[in-house]
């Protein structure tokens, strides 16, 4: 039956309160990130995928792309399984990165370059990675004794002559999909090892809430090195959705991020709470309309009054605003909530029930 979980006090409201539960939803296991991924660009070859500034892949370039880079780090003696780093500033190339690397069946491991030296440093020599994909700036900023350095510049010309077919290399569900370091908030960060079976679950097991198709919108607004970034990739990319990479200052400019969410017509939005609280004081004195079907948040415990500006603006169903709580060694979400005008007479952040294939 339909259970609300509640931290803090939630004594008041959490009868009134239900989730409803979809039946559990079959889900392949035995899909990939890159299989899926691959049905969906010969399913919308045309479809744009990947936007940055004024720079559009559509799904079959985006897709050539990749393989022209699977290909070269092959030819270059990657292997099945390995770890390979990606240190890119923000970027349709970070993209095209992330998926060349696990069409090599390796794992990518990002180093966001905004992040401290030292962390960087650590991740390098901490994740075993063999390779490294990065830019000529970023690259005299770290000690890369013992790894392979491939700079976009000095490999450009390289991936033009290479075949734009994917590789022919068999990936497992159980391959590593990707290490991403926790913040080390308590202690020495520590890399965490997602499987393809577990992240594309993930969008599988919630695709009966949430409902994603290829007319989509979504934002890449979170640093490629935090867990929410995955969520945000494969949530546009595993339905023939487009994902716009926000550029680092704009993110961090919430009346010209508002601006732009009516402009780019986003219908998909990911926020930790901080974030939104200074979106919704921008968004008072704003124009133009959102075309925004959902608000998920994640990363940070709720503060629910502080969304009543929004309520009262924009009503709890367009868009739905959604709590989701995980962390990123559980595959980034793992409880669903949505949020409605009633809860803002509760305390507490209420982070909801599992996810259909999981328990809590």
């Amino acid at each position: 039956f339909p259970v609300t979980i509640g931290l803090a006090d939630s004594r008041d409201i959490s009868k009134n309160i239900s989730v409803s539960q979809p039946e559990i939803p079959f889900v392949n296991y035995q899909e990939t990130l890159i299989s899926a991924f691959e049905e969906i660009a010969t399913q919308y070859p045309g479809n744009p995928a990947v936007q940055f500034n004024n720079k559009i892949l559509s799904y079959a370039q985006l897709n050539a792309h990749a393989n022209r880079l699977a290909n070269y780090l092959i030819g270059q003696g990657i292997k099945p399984q390995s770890k390979v780093g990606i240190c890119l500033e923000r970027s349709e190339q970070m993209i095209i990165a992330i998926l060349g690397i696990i069409k090599t069946g390796s794992s990518y491991v990002p180093l966001d370059p905004n992040s401290p030296i030292a962390r960087r440093q650590l991740i390098l020599q901490d994740s075993g990675m063999t390779a490294l994909i990065t830019q000529s700036s970023l690259l005299t900023e770290l000690n890369t004794e013992n790894i392979i350095a491939f700079t976009l510049e000095s490999i450009d010309s390289e991936l033009n002559k290479e075949p734009n077919t994917s590789p022919q290399i068999a990936i497992s569900p159980d391959f590593p999909a990707y290490v991403i370091y926790t913040s080390g908030s308590t202690g020495t960060p520590k890399g965490c090892i997602v499987t393809h079976r577990n992240a594309v679950r993930l969008m599988r097991a919630t695709e009966a809430w949430f409902r994603f198709n290829e007319t989509d919108i979504w934002t890449l607004f979170h640093s490629f090195a935090f867990d929410f970034s995955v969520w945000e990739l494969w949530g546009a990319l595993l339905y023939g959705g487009k994902v716009i990479i926000v550029p680092f200052g704009l993110s961090r400019n919430p009346e010209k991020f508002r601006e732009f969410l009516t402009t780019e017509k986003v219908t998909v939005l990911n926020q930790t709470p901080s974030a939104f609280y200074q979106l919704i004081r921008a968004d008072e004195s704003a124009v133009g309309d959102l075309s925004l079907r959902y608000i998920i948040f994640g990363g940070e415990a709720l503060d629910l009054q502080s969304l009543q500006p929004g309520l009262e603006k924009y009503g709890d169903k367009k868009p739905c605003l959604i709590n989701m709580y995980g962390i990123t060694e559980t595959t980034v979400h793992v409880t669903y909530r949505p949020i409605t005008r009633q809860d803002l007479k509760a305390k507490g952040s209420f982070i909801g029930r599992e996810i259909p294939d999981l328990a809590i």
